[in-house]
């Protein structure tokens, strides 16, 4: 097997970081409010952050990029935070992308969306739909040198798709996705020049400061990889991640196909379900579902709100002057201090001040105003902050107020992490259906509106 060219892999690199440098994809931060109309732009190392970057939640991938509209209407309605793209290789079938562009890539990372691009190049030889097109080509199986034309391949392949990923914004640090149909295992010839143009291609895609990730059928594809991860180690250069396709129909990264210690922590994704309609905010599109879990996982972001203070707790029951805990008058204080109705200290004392405080913010929420501060109040004042769209994997600092809004509203009892996990979306799925609104499990500014008032 040949391997990569150094001094061309840093030449290669060095040009790709000239353009990345010349890029003109500015930054803005993506903003807490839904109904804004200027789209918003991330910039280069946001890019790269979010595809994927650290992350577990749902996903959809689709041959054709979705327009923007729709994927407006997916991000506040649907589960899925990532959606895959293809952005490079002749053997795809999807060679023209009129809504692809350096801006449309900008835009769904201001917005929140995790990216996964995707190369569909030579295929391998023994594959029956492939080539595709007159001028495609396959993967050659010729054995000479240790299947050196393939190897060959594999490098040319990866230059193309880095080339290709910068058009779009997408730099070094980004995670590529190499995308190999499935193909008949039992085939020697087929399988071993398979294998050798993968090794080349993860190789020089990772000369190039990219993230290799891989994706193929788990019978095929990803059983040729880990069986040459654990029968011929060090043979071979592996991808750094893997996609398994497995229609197996469970959100999970695991197939009985191959063993649970190859890529893990932090190295898989699945895509489970093939090719249905589905429809979010009133547009249909045809996609495959995907559950990811990959790098460190979502990792919550340090809150640093009222140091020394527990705010998260199970049940946030109604305080009156004749009983009040002191741990949640404690909360309360914090709380109101942020609202603007509190300028005392935390002592965890329902007194006079923190009372007038309580009243003069339920007034302000439009509750009558009352000496007892009730668990509608707590809803409503956990709740409090901007309605911002949030779903599994978010990290977003209102995953931690919709968490404990949700344990006042007695729908989940469970910890306010900062992470979107699993607990959460079922907890938000129970209040969404006791409400009677859409059940999604995303926290939608219509879900926040009904938490706000107190429901």
């Amino acid at each position: 097997m040949r391997r990569a060219s150094t001094t061309t892999a840093r030449t290669l690199l060095a040009a790709l970081t000239l353009m990345l440098a010349a890029s003109t994809v500015t930054s803005a931060p993506a903003s807490a409010d839904d109904s804004r109309t200027t789209p918003r732009l991330a910039s280069q190392r946001q890019i790269a952050l979010a595809t994927p970057g650290d992350f577990t939640g749902h996903g959809f991938d689709q041959c054709l990029a979705p327009t923007q509209s729709a994927m407006d209407a997916w991000w506040k309605k649907s589960p899925f935070s990532a959606v895959g793209i293809y952005i490079s290789g002749d053997s795809r079938a999807c060679r023209s992308q009129p809504n692809l562009s350096s801006t449309w890539v900008a835009t769904q990372v201001a917005r929140g969306w995790r990216l996964l691009p995707i190369a569909l190049g030579p295929q391998a030889s023994c594959q029956p739909r492939f080539p595709r097109y007159k001028d495609d080509f396959t993967i050659s199986p010729s054995p000479a040198g240790g299947y050196a034309k393939a190897a060959a391949q594999g490098a040319v392949e990866a230059d193309k798709n880095a080339a290709d990923a910068m058009a779009y914004g997408i730099g070094p640090g980004s995670t590529l996705w190499y995308d190999l149909e499935g193909f008949d295992l039992t085939n020697t010839a087929c399988r071993e020049s398979a294998l050798v143009f993968v090794s080349s291609w993860v190789t020089r895609i990772k000369a190039l400061g990219y993230v290799a990730g891989f994706y193929s059928s788990v019978s095929s594809g990803i059983k040729m990889l880990d069986d040459a991860r654990v029968q011929r180690p060090g043979q071979f250069a592996l991808p750094d991640r893997i996609w398994i396709a497995r229609w197996d129909g469970a959100a999970n990264t695991s197939s009985s196909y191959i063993p649970e210690d190859g890529w893990r922590p932090g190295g898989r994704m699945k895509q489970y379900r093939g090719g249905h309609n589905e429809t979010w905010g009133g547009v249909t599109i045809n996609i495959d579902s995907n559950y990811l879990d990959l790098g460190a996982g979502s990792v919550a972001v340090p809150e640093g709100r009222c140091p020394g203070t527990r705010l998260g707790y199970w049940k946030y029951p109604a305080l009156s002057p004749a009983s009040a805990q002191p741990t949640r008058v404690k909360v309360l204080q914090c709380l109101l201090t942020e609202q603007g109705t509190y300028t005392g200290a935390i002592t965890g004392a329902y007194d006079a001040a923190t009372i007038a405080a309580a009243r003069a913010w339920q007034a302000s929420r439009r509750f009558t105003a009352t000496d007892t501060f009730e668990r509608r109040h707590w809803r409503a004042l956990l709740s409090a902050g901007a309605r911002t769209t949030i779903k599994r994997g978010s990290v977003d600092e209102s995953v931690h107020r919709l968490q404990r809004a949700l344990n006042a509203a007695g729908a989940g009892r469970f910890r306010a992490s900062g992470v979107f996990d699993a607990k959460t979306e079922t907890a938000l799925r129970a209040y969404q259906s006791r409400q009677r609104i859409v059940v999604s499990g995303v926290a939608t500014p219509q879900t926040w509106n009904k938490l706000q008032q107190g429901k």
